[in-house]
């Protein structure tokens, strides 16, 4: 009786396996220990490959963890299309809205990019990288929450609303990092709900003149 071989997997796929292997053991790193413990070699191990196979990929710290925040923000992205398209063709709530934003930012992505950011701040090679990552992924994040809404930004100052609902749920996500805030916040994203639908409800038409004073 001969055994049949198995099919070796193909190369590029490994690769690539191994490559979102190091970017998810990367968000998870930074996260949980910060810029000062998240080295190729910790990464590695996290990972379960060798340094050489992660130098391979990333020649660099500073390139391992900027494509780890940019892989993942892609995938948070597409889990916030996949639960609004899973809404069964109805338009979410505000509420719904917020707190799925809420949720982005208290995720450990979140948290490692916050990391990233404050090691970038003081160094001008790494924030040189940083900055162009960050204005994607702010324009998407702006781009899909006016959809979820449904907002009309050619309307006067609905644009910075929600420019502002971004900005607070970030500086929550900032609240959430040393204590448990969820409740907290889960009262707050409530009232910025309220608050929104009054801010973005279409204006009721003028009267017609009747021409008295």
């Amino acid at each position: 009786m001969t055994t049949q071989a198995v099919p070796r997997e193909p190369r590029q796929e490994r690769s690539r396996a191994t490559r979102r292997r190091l970017l998810e053991a990367a968000i998870d790193c930074l996260a949980s220990a910060g810029w000062a413990g998240t080295t190729v070699a910790v990464v590695a191990e996290r990972a379960g490959v060798s340094r050489g196979a992660a130098q391979h990929h990333f020649r660099t710290r500073e390139e391992l963890v900027t494509a780890a925040v940019e892989y993942g923000s892609e995938v948070r992205m597409a889990q916030m299309r996949e639960r609004l398209d899973a809404l069964a063709g109805r338009r979410p709530s505000t509420l719904d809205v917020v707190a799925l934003l809420g949720e982005m930012y208290t995720s450990p992505l979140f948290r490692a990019a916050l990391q990233l950011w404050v090691a970038a701040s003081s160094d001008d090679q790494l924030r040189a990288q940083v900055l162009p990552l960050e204005a994607r992924v702010g324009r998407e994040a702006h781009r899909l929450t006016v959809e979820a809404l449904g907002a009309d930004e050619s309307v006067p100052g609905v644009r910075e609303t929600v420019q502002a609902t971004l900005d607070l749920v970030r500086g929550l996500g900032l609240a959430d990092l040393l204590t448990d805030d969820s409740a907290r916040r889960a009262r707050l994203l409530h009232q910025w709900a309220e608050t929104l639908d009054l801010a973005l409800a279409p204006s009721a038409p003028a009267p017609p003149s009747d021409g008295t004073t």
